[in-house]
C-alpha cells in the first residue's frame, strides 16, 4: 500500500527540503514524490541531502497545480500547524497513517505538505479530507519541513507493519477531481437557487466542503448528488418558462413520499 502513497510538497523555497524529504521517504519505502511549483529543482542541494535517494528525486513528478498532483486520490490529508477559522477533521500522524494505508487499497492517498514559511493555503486546504497535525511542543512548535515528512513517512511504515490493510471496497471513493467538479456544480446551483450570494459567500462553499469531505462519498454517491443537481436545475429553468414549479411537480418516485 506504500507504493500508492503520494506525498506531495506544494511551493518548496529550499531545494535541501526536497532532498531531505526523499531521504525519509527512501528510509521508510516510500517512492511517490510530488512537487507543486518548487522555487528550486533539479538543485545539488536537494541531490546532496538526499544522501544517496537520487531515485526518488529522478522520478519526483513537476506539477503547477495541487489539483494535477492530486488527481485521481482517493483520500487528501493535508498538513498544517495553524488553526482553522472554521473546525475540520483533524488527525495525528498515526490515526491518518491508519486510514491512509486502508484507503490506499482501493485508490492513491496524498499527503500535502506546504511551503515552509506560510504552509498551505486555505483554498489548498479545501483540497484535504482531513487536516494532519504533529502534536509538538506547544513552546517551541515550528518543524523542519523535511522533519515533518520524516514523522509522517515513519507512522506510515509502521501502519504497513502493524495494521491491518482493509480489502478494496466494491466501488472506489469519488476521486479528487470528481469531487471538485461536483462541488462546482454545487456551487453553480447554489448560486441559481440564490441560496448563495457568489459575492459574499462567507464560510458556506467550505462549511460544505468539509461535510462532503468528511463523508468520503464513493463513484456512485457522487454521481447521485450530481444528478440531483441536474435535476434541480432542470426543475428550475422549466419553472422560469411557466411550466409546473419545483415544490408542485418534485415527487418521489415510489409514490408514498419515503
Amino acid at each position: 500500500m506504500l507504493e500508492n502513497i503520494r506525498i506531495v510538497l506544494v511551493g518548496t523555497t529550499h531545494p535541501g527540503n526536497i532532498g531531505g524529504a526523499a531521504r525519509a521517504m527512501k528510509n521508510m519505502g516510500l517512492s511517490r514524490l510530488l512537487l507543486v511549483e518548487p522555487l528550486h529543482f533539479p538543485s545539488a542541494e536537494a541531490t546532496a541531502r538526499a544522501s544517496g535517494a537520487d531515485d526518488i528525486l529522478a522520478g519526483a513528478e513537476l506539477h503547477t497545480t495541487l489539483d494535477a498532483a492530486l488527481a485521481g486520490c482517493g483520500v487528501v490529508f493535508g498538513a498544517t500547524a495553524r488553526d482553522r477559522s472554521i473546525p475540520w477533521p483533524a488527525v495525528d500522524p498515526r490515526e491518518a497513517a491508519a486510514h491512509a494505508l486502508a484507503a490506499a487499497a482501493n485508490a492513491p492517498v496524498a499527503v500535502v505538505f506546504g511551503r515552509e514559511h506560510s504552509g498551505l493555503s486555505n483554498e489548498e486546504l479545501d483540497r484535504c479530507n482531513y487536516l494532519l497535525h504533529i502534536p509538538t511542543n506547544p513552546d517551541y512548535s515550528s518543524l523542519n519541513l523535511a522533519a515533518a515528512v520524516q514523522v509522517v513517512v515513519y507512522e506510515l511504515r509502521m501502519a504497513g507493519r502493524h495494521g491491518p490493510v482493509m480489502a478494496p471496497d466494491a466501488t472506489p471513493l469519488a476521486s479528487a477531481e470528481e469531487r471538485e467538479r461536483f462541488y462546482t456544480h454545487l456551487e453553480q446551483v447554489l448560486t441559481e437557487l440564490e441560496f448563495l450570494d457568489p459575492v459574499n459567500p462567507k464560510h458556506l462553499m467550505r462549511r460544505l466542503r468539509r461535510l462532503y469531505n468528511r463523508a468520503e462519498p464513493d463513484q456512485t454517491e457522487i454521481n447521485i448528488l450530481r444528478g440531483i443537481l441536474t435535476t434541480v436545475q432542470r426543475r428550475v429553468s422549466a419553472a422560469g418558462t411557466g411550466r409546473p414549479p419545483l415544490a408542485n411537480s418534485v415527487r418521489m418516485r415510489n409514490g408514498d413520499g419515503e
